[in-house]
C-alpha cells in the first residue's frame, strides 16, 4: 500500500512527526508551537506559533535611571 510522501502516523502517544519537505517549506525549526483547531468531525488546521530567539537582539536598552530593585506602590509599608 503506497502512502503520501507527507502523510505520517499517530504514534501510540499521540505524536506525529512534521515531513520534511512540510518542515522547510514553513521554516519550522526547533522551539515553533503548532496551535491546533479541529473543522467539523474530520478536518485538522495547525496554526504555526513562532519562537525564534534572538528576535528582539537589535533593540537598544531603555535607561531607567537609578531606581531600588523593589519599590512599594500601593501604600503598603514594607519596612
Amino acid at each position: 500500500m503506497a502512502t503520501d510522501e507527507n502523510e505520517t502516523t499517530v504514534n501510540e502517544s499521540f505524536a506525529v512527526t512534521i515531513p520534511k519537505a512540510v518542515r522547510e517549506h514553513l521554516d519550522l525549526e526547533p522551539g515553533d508551537r503548532l496551535r491546533w483547531h479541529a473543522e467539523d468531525d474530520d478536518g485538522l488546521v495547525a496554526e504555526i506559533v513562532r519562537e525564534r530567539h534572538g528576535v528582539a537582539s537589535d533593540l537598544d536598552p531603555v535607561d531607567m535611571g537609578e531606581t531600588d530593585a523593589v519599590e512599594a506602590t500601593d501604600g503598603y509599608d514594607w519596612s
